[in-house]
This record gives structure tokens, sequence and C-alpha cells, in this order.
């Protein structure tokens, strides 16, 4: 085995070698095909479009190319690419990644976690749906791979609980099974096989008996084995969904706010409280409905009414005590939990509120333009490296003779360098920095004159079949990656449509979330499935329809109260100045071509 693990190795850095040098060189015709700069432009996007599909080359680093290719290639400036990866949508997603590193530093994602478990109860279906509230919930602020990390051991603990050690058990079953076919018997329990030995007289009865016990235990053990699927399926499937409930909850939203302010600088619609009241009643529907369909495909829900058997009571039982104890070894709640409580709660309430488009937000109060959502959260985030986190005495400040004891604060640099992902904050900057290539290139103005098939398009029937490919696409690149590549085409057919361009960024936006159907489609799911109790066709027939149901409740909600929030019944002026913007250029492009012709003839 290791020897065929070293050749794997070398053989998957050969192919990532032959990428990295061929890909350049395949590529190289669009060069000459295009206009030059739009030409070189395209050509930047596809190399790490390529790179990012086949992860040649680390995803961040895929995402510095434009600061290297950009300037050499004549394209944008570094004076103009390097700002690109420190934008302030930047600071948002930083200040949302610090305060989650102090949540996790004092435990207070767990302690939450195991209060909501022991308020929706132990029976399967409730804890399936405990599972994703809870992990949806912690998703809207942390990471969605480290809300998946650490709900995983207490769903794991849970489930031990109700059914005892899944893989002793297997092995067990195995070895078992390999006895009794050696030997030409049928596979025997060790329940059954107590029972065969009670009494050798009433042959008959005993057997009836056994085969009565041996099919009651084959029932319960494929009922335990559902069960186990369904806690760990819906746990990265609840992350994935609940991230899309905040700006600052994955890495797709983020993108669109900064690509919006790239594309239409005028647009102020989209901030952090506009997205929440459109996506957290998309997010519910669709864990409620997501909750259904794992709950009865997987055991939790039956439309048959059933007597509960001793052994799934009792099993109940030592799972609700698993929890209480879990929780009992948290201690009491400590000072430094209350307090970030405390800031996580104002940290959420003032970006909500800042300007949240339905009534008049507090930044109002301020010169416009001057107060943003990362103003907010670094704001509050800030107080976390200073605030102590530990009762502050008064008696400490006049009495001379205490020591003087330094104070430990909410959260240490250290921690916070520790936890935050720096890799994503680069992936983000690289999105913009190509955004910003696409816009000053003239290619975004290109794509758009290449759209006209899709003009006589249904707007209704665009989300549908721009959900339904990024959803697809989504399922083999990163969603980061894929919400980069699409964005830029989804703005120039908006317009070319004359359509709200948030009509069709949005669903492309959500979409790139709804990855369901294979293991290595998010990291959450890779998480899950590590696990060893999931098999990819459990994924894909599972995803498959979760998948179909978020392109149907996605839908719903863009043509429905989106359209209130976001106005998206009209064609907005901001956008009209980037149609006559690209009106000029395009004008431009035709006099310049004209000349050029007279001059050689």
């Amino acid at each position: 085995m290791a020897a065929l693990g070293a050749l794997v190795k070398k053989v998957w850095s050969i192919r990532s070698f032959l990428v990295l040098l061929c890909s350049p060189l395949v590529l190289l015709p669009i060069l000459f095909s295009l206009p030059p700069k739009e030409g070189k432009c395209l050509y930047v996007i596809l190399l790490m479009a390529f790179y990012w599909c086949t992860e040649a080359l680390p995803l961040s680093v895929t995402a510095l190319l434009p600061i290297i290719l950009f300037p050499f290639l004549g394209i944008l400036p570094a004076s103009k690419v390097c700002p690109q990866y420190f934008l302030d949508t930047n600071f948002l997603f930083l200040s949302g990644l610090i305060m989650a590193a102090a949540i996790e530093e004092w435990n207070l994602h767990r302690r939450i976690a195991l209060r909501i478990l022991m308020f929706v109860g132990v029976q399967p279906a409730r804890l399936i749906l405990g599972m994703m509230l809870t992990t949806s919930f912690l998703s809207m602020w942390l990471s969605n791979t480290a809300s998946t990390a650490m709900m995983l051991p207490i769903a794991t603990a849970i489930l031990k609980s109700l059914f005892g050690e899944r893989e002793a058990s297997s092995k067990e079953n195995e070895e078992n099974q390999a006895s009794m076919q050696h030997n030409k018997l049928h596979t025997v329990s060790t329940e059954m096989q107590l029972l065969a030995s009670v009494d050798e007289n009433d042959l008959t009865e005993k057997k009836d008996v056994t085969l009565d016990v041996s099919s009651d235990l084959r029932v319960e053990e494929e009922y335990k084995t559902n069960i186990w699927k369904g806690f760990l399926i819906s746990i990265p499937y609840s992350a994935s969904i609940g991230g899309t409930a905040t700006l600052t909850g994955t890495a797709p939203n983020l993108l669109l706010l900064g690509q919006l302010k790239s594309f239409f600088p005028e647009c102020d619609v989209v901030n952090f409280g506009s997205w929440f009241v459109f996506a957290f009643p998309l997010m519910v529907l669709f864990l409620l409905f997501g909750w259904l369909w794992i709950s009865f495909l997987y055991g939790g829900i039956t439309l048959r009414r059933t007597k509960k058997s001793e052994i799934r009571a009792d099993a109940e039982a030592k799972a609700r005590s698993v929890i209480k104890d879990e929780y009992q070894k948290l201690g009491p709640i400590k000072f430094a939990e209350q307090a970030v409580f405390v800031f996580f709660c104002l940290f959420a309430i003032l970006l909500f509120s800042r300007d949240p488009k339905f009534i008049t937000g507090w930044a109002s109060l301020f010169t416009t333009g001057f107060v943003s959502d990362a103003v907010t959260g670094v704001t509050i985030v800030t107080i976390l490296f200073f605030f102590p986190s530990e009762r502050p005495s008064l008696k400490w400040w006049f009495d001379l003779k205490a020591p003087n004891t330094e104070n430990k604060p909410l959260l240490s640099w250290r921690k916070a360098e520790e936890s935050v992902p720096w890799n994503i904050i680069l992936l983000l900057g690289g999105g913009f920095a190509m955004a910003k290539g696409c816009e000053e290139s003239g290619l975004s103005i290109w794509i758009g004159g290449r759209l006209d098939p899709l003009e006589n398009l249904p707007p209704p029937v665009a989300v549908i079949l721009i959900t339904v490919v990024i959803a697809l696409f989504t399922e083999f690149a990163s969603n980061t990656a894929t919400i980069i590549i699409f964005l830029p085409v989804l703005a120039e057919l908006a317009i070319h449509l004359k359509v709200h361009p948030l009509y069709l960024m949005i669903p492309g936006t959500v979409g790139c979330s709804f990855a369901f159907m294979l293991p290595v489609s998010t990291p959450p799911n890779s998480i899950a499935f590590a696990s060893g109790h999931l098999m990819v066709k459990d994924m894909a027939k599972t995803g498959l329809l979760m998948n179909l149901m978020g392109v149907l409740l996605l839908s719903l909600a863009i043509n429905t109260w989106a359209k209130s929030i976001f106005q998206l019944g009209t064609f907005p002026a901001w956008a009209n100045v980037h149609l006559e913007n690209t009106t000029t250029s395009l004008l431009q492009d035709v006099q310049n071509i004209t000349l050029n012709s007279l001059s050689k003839s």
C-alpha cells in the first residue's frame, strides 16, 4: 500500500507539472484571435480557471497570478492590481473570521450547539433537525469547514451512545460472516447464539424464536445504519446552506459585493442587512425541506405508525445523557464567554442595522459613504484584543498593595493569526483583481457583445438555467473559483437582457453553495465522507434532490421577496450608467477599426 501511495503521488506531481507547463501554450491562440487587450485578459482568466479546476497550483497561489501577468501583459499597472487584494470587502471578511476565532477560543460555539441539541430532543428526526439548525447557525458566522469539523465529533459521540461503535460491530459481523460461510452456515448474531444455547428441547419452538429475533435484529441494524448516514450527511449540507444567509458566511457572497462595486460603483443596495433579509428566509425554507427529505430518506421520519422498541428507547436515554454530560463538562458559563457573546450580538446587530434599506440605519448619522460594513466589523473585533477575559475588580484600583498581574484579553493576536485562513483572503483578492481586469481591458464589453442569442430568453428561465449550470459546475470546482469566473459574464448578460443585474448575479452567487452530490464538491462534504460511513452513491442520491430543491427555492425567492428588497423589477440608474459606458466604448472601438482600415487603404 505504501508503494502504491508513493506511485500515486509521483503520477499526480507529474500531472501537475504537465498542466502547469502545457496550459499557457495551449491557450496561446487566444492572444491572437481577439483584440489585443481583451485577448490578453481572457488568456489570463482562462489560465487561472484551468489552474483552479485542476488544482495544479494551490488556489491561493493561482489567485496571485494577476499581480504577475496583468502588468507584464499590459492589461493593468501594478498600482491598480495590488489594491484589489485588500478592499474593504476583504476587511469585512477578516472581521468575521476574527470574531469566529474569539468564539472558538472560549468554546462558545460548543455551548450553543449542545444547548440547541438539549432543546430539540433526542429522537432521531429531532436530532437531525437539531444538528442542521446548529450547524447552519454556526456556519452563518464561522466558515463552513470549521462548523462541520466542530459538529462531526458531537454527532459521532451521540451516535455511539445511540447505537454503539459502528466500526467495531462491522468488523465483528464480517468475521462472523466469514467463519459461518466457511462452515456453510448462515450468519448468527451473538444474541441469537445465546438464545440457541438455552435449551436443546423444543427445537422447533427455538427455531421460530430465532428466525423472529434474526429478522428484528436485521431491521434494527438497517435502521441504525440509515440513521447514522442521515446524521453525517445532514451536517455538511446544512453548513453549505447556512453559509448563504450572511455576507460573511461564505466567500462567494463577499465576491458578489466586491465585484458589484467594481462593475457598478454606484450600486449600494447590497450590504449585510439587506442580504440577511433576503437570504435568511431562503435558508430557513431550504433547511426545512432538506430536513424532511433527509429524515424521510434515512428513516428518521416514517409514514407508518410503529411502536418504539425498548432498545431504541434505551438508546435515546443514553444519547440524552451524553449530551447533558458533554454540556456539564463545559462547566458554569465564564465571564469571557458572556463577553464574547455580547460582542458577537453587537457585531451582528450593528452590521444588520447599519443600512438595512427598508428602514433608515444608524449610518445616516455620519457622512454618506464614509461608514461601511468593514468599518463596523473591524471596530467591534478590535475591542476583543484588549477587553479583559476575567471580570475586572474595582478593588484593584484602590488597593496600592494589590499585585500588578497581567489580565489576558478575550483574543490574542497569535490565536487570530493561527485561526484566520489567509489563503481565502488572497483568493478573494484574486477574484476582485480579475473583475478589475475584465472592466479595464474591455473584456466584459466584448463578452456582452457575444450574448445576442440569449436576448429572447425570459428572465425567470434565465435564473433557473444559470443556477443549474453553476450548481453543476461547482460540483467539480471550488465555489469561490466558480463565482469569480461566472460573475462578469452574468453582469454583462443582465445588461444585455435589460434586467436588474442582481436578478442574475444573486442566483449565480447562491447557486455556488449548492454543491451536495460529490465528496469533492466542498471541504465539508469531504470531511463527512472521510468518516468512512458514507458512500459516494449516498451523497449522489441525497444531493440530487437537494440540488433540485435549492434551484426551485432560489427561483421562488428571487421572483418574490427579493424583488421588493433589491427593487429587481426595475432597471436601475447605476446599471444605465454602465450601459452608456459600454455603448461609448463600443463606438470608440468601431471608430478605431474604421480609422485603421482607412489608413491602411
